[in-house]
């Protein structure tokens, strides 16, 4: 990761560096004032509040009808963390947790955020002390209920030479609410993947489209999540025709119909 800039901020006859690491991927707003910091309103008393941060969501979504939940299956609450203009934690500060939009009911002192009805946008869930609010937004999806392997290319011809053939195309998945393709899609659900073949995981490799190494993708639109395979054909030590690729989806805990799906990659030498 690239260095974390921190913020400065110039007030009468001082530069105060405010140490932002710890603030990364916080969306912090100053009510009623139209900058997230304003130099002349940065307080310098340990316990008073700068920046308040969600903490990362045990999920992308909330399921209708239920609570949001961890990938183990727990009802998991939402949590933030305040900070002061030190960038040291407060601990004692009290978040309230709320959301303005329909879809989703929040229990402001405990976080718990339980689904009522589909919207077509993701819920915004607001966190709160005292004048300052950190956003972020989440998903209501359908109960997960059967996941199958979504068609596409399953084939590699890798090259000894050429490394930039040998990532394979998407092994996808379709989650779906339903028993069959005509029910709705389950968009935005955690889909985790596993190489069950292969020696001992460095011949292939889980990326996602980036090239970064990766093992979970979230469903799209269309209810679909996958994952690409990179071949290290150099460590091939036998004849491997394929690549075996299990991908899990639980929902409380416990898999789904379908799940875990079996994903082959067939592999074979580039023609000259």
């Amino acid at each position: 990761m690239g260095d974390v800039p921190a913020i400065f901020c110039r007030r009468a006859s001082y530069v105060r560096q405010i140490p932002v690491m710890r603030l990364v991927n916080a969306l912090v707003l100053v009510v009623g004032t139209p900058a997230a910091f304003a130099c002349t309103d940065i307080p310098t008393d340990s316990n008073a509040v700068l920046a308040i941060a969600f903490d990362s969501l045990p999920s992308p979504s909330v399921v209708l009808g239920d609570t949001l939940r961890d990938t183990t299956g727990v009802a998991a609450p939402l949590r933030a963390t305040v900070f002061n203009f030190q960038g040291e934690v407060i601990s004692a500060a009290t978040v309230t947790f709320s959301s303005p939009d329909r879809g989703v009911r929040v229990d402001g002192a405990s976080g718990f955020v339980v689904a009522d009805s589909l919207r077509a946008t993701p819920a915004r869930i607001l966190a709160t002390v005292g004048n300052l609010q950190s956003v972020l937004r989440l998903d209501v999806s359908l109960r997960p209920d059967t996941a199958a392997p979504s068609p596409g290319r399953d084939s590699l011809a890798y090259s000894l030479t050429d490394t930039t053939v040998n990532v394979s195309p998407s092994l996808n998945v379709r989650v779906l609410h339903g028993l069959t393709t005509a029910h709705s899609a389950v968009r935005s659900y955690i889909v985790s993947f596993a190489v069950t073949s292969a020696g001992d995981g460095t011949l292939a490799r889980l990326v996602n489209d980036a090239g970064r190494s990766s093992r979970v993708d979230t469903t799209d639109a269309n209810g679909i999540a996958g994952r690409k395979i990179r071949l290290d054909p150099a460590r091939l030590s036998s004849l491997v025709d394929s690549v075996i690729v299990q991908a899990t989806v639980k929902y409380r805990g416990a898999q789904i119909r379908g799940s875990p799906v079996r994903l082959v990659l067939k592999v074979r030498p580039a023609t000259p």
